[in-house]
């Protein structure tokens, strides 16, 4: 308790280039924590203890929340100063945000014919890419799942891998992809198939481990391969989950699709990258509405599906 109030105290000496209103702020509260800091001291240091009816004592337990509550000030006001938060120029300048948006009131209608072919090229990459990644993630559930592979070196592999294949973002396979096969829907395709082989993959698997196993056990006894256990008694069992996340993950990825164009791996976000970068906000908002358009089509009839098959 001693070393965090020191530690307090030593972070309001942190917070002198922070803007006059923050830093006033800041310095009240970290008063009230201080307090608070003081009287979960000497509360904790005798045991508070309550006599029941029947004459039994009772240790009340011991509550978690105030420090919970100092530990994720102090990391917000870390993170206020790294991060360097101007109060002053977020409110002088926001008056631009409406600048953009006057701008956007005004919008070229005919540049729908410029950009439909991106679009075209965003719906194909992100269709592709979720196919090819649901395909793939089938089979490699298989073998990460717990009640079906018992060999433990191999299930901490497969696992590891998928974790692997999930710590690194989107955009940076895009990026990577677009170096090495050249910039365009390439690049995105395969950026956005791993990215769902990998988030299915694990979804999956989680999912097959809930399910009965009995079925797939008998079958399996009468001497039919995994394969064909697999097929037969675990398949009907996963595929309504299965075909549902597909599509979820079919939407995610067409929101992922216009960002990846923005590090060059093609559809809509190209163009969209483009268009901001010259100040074309009357261009810029033709993109926004097809892009919101298609999305919202696509949503309501996953959503619509999934509901069936559920």
């Amino acid at each position: 308790m001693n070393k965090v109030k020191a530690f307090l105290k030593r972070l309001g000496g942190t917070i002198a280039k922070v803007t006059k209103p923050a830093r006033l702020f800041i310095e009240r509260q970290t008063v009230k924590l201080l307090r608070l800091l003081n009287r979960l001291t000497i509360q904790t240091k005798s045991v508070r203890t309550h006599t029941l009816g029947n004459g039994i004592d009772v240790i009340e337990p011991f509550s978690m929340l105030p420090i919970t509550i100092l530990i994720l000030y102090a990391l917000s006001a870390w993170a206020w100063r790294i991060t360097r938060v101007d109060l002053i120029k977020l409110i002088f300048r926001f008056g631009n945000f409406f600048d953009i948006l006057k701008d956007m009131t005004e919008p070229r209608w005919a540049y729908f014919n410029v950009a439909l072919r991106p679009m075209l090229d965003t719906i194909q990459m992100s269709f592709l890419g979720s196919l090819l990644g649901a395909l793939f993630a089938l089979p490699v559930a298989f073998l990460a799942s717990s009640n079906l592979n018992k060999s433990p070196i191999a299930l901490g592999f497969v696992r590891f891998l998928l974790s692997l294949f999930r710590t690194i973002p989107v955009l940076v396979y895009a990026l990577i992809f677009a170096l090495i096969f050249g910039y365009g829907t390439l690049a995105g395709t395969l950026a956005i198939m791993i990215f769902t082989f990998a988030l299915l993959s694990k979804m999956l698997y989680e999912q097959i481990e809930t399910i009965d196993l009995g079925a797939y056990v008998a079958i399996e006894a009468t001497g039919a391969t995994k394969v064909r256990a697999f097929s037969t008694a675990i398949m009907p069992q996963i595929m309504p989950s299965y075909l549902s996340l597909s599509l979820y993950s079919f939407e995610i990825n067409i929101r992922f699709a216009a960002i990846l164009g923005y590090v060059g791996a093609g559809g809509i976000g190209l163009l969209l990258d483009d268009r901001m970068a010259w100040r074309r906000y009357h261009e810029v908002v033709v993109m926004l509405v097809m892009l919101f358009v298609v999305v919202f089509t696509i949503e309501s009839l996953s959503r619509y599906i999934r509901r069936r098959l559920t």
